[in-house]
């Protein structure tokens, strides 16, 4: 299978449609997922396009890890989580939904159930204003 420049994260990418977005340099757009898991849930999306994981370029995958940490460390932070989750998805068979390689950064908080992958939409002024702690705690 091939990557199609079509899929909404390479719109959002090119500024098609629009996102609540927490950070953004050459290489990657850090963005809150409209339909999160918990509170704080956001994406870092590498630039270089690839349909996931197993046909990234290696050099993209050395140059996303680092923000994938920074992101998950300032999730924590702004939330208060006690533990943060990181998921790739590669394949519809694992569970991929949209085919262009990101990484699901999930703030966990104790006793408190993870809501379905891509269960219902958040409120977009709850996810303007997490983007602005998590993109503060960058």
């Amino acid at each position: 299978m091939s990557y199609d420049p079509a899929n909404i994260f390479a719109k959002i990418l090119r500024g098609e449609i629009p996102a609540h977005k927490v950070f953004e340099d050459d290489t990657a757009l850090v963005m809150m997922d409209i339909f999160p898991q918990s509170r704080g849930h956001c994406l870092v999306i590498p630039k270089a396009a690839s349909r996931n994981l197993l046909d990234a370029d290696p050099a993209a995958l050395s140059a996303i890890m680092p923000l994938v940490q920074r992101v998950a460390k300032a999730a924590r932070a702004a939330t208060g989580a006690d533990g943060v989750r990181v998921v790739q998805f590669n394949e519809a068979a694992a569970g991929q939904t949209v085919f262009h390689l990101h990484f699901h950064i999930i703030p966990v908080y104790e006793g408190v159930a993870l809501g379905a992958h891509a269960g219902g939409q958040a409120d977009n002024a709850e996810l303007a204003g997490l983007a602005g702690e998590i993109s503060a705690q960058l």
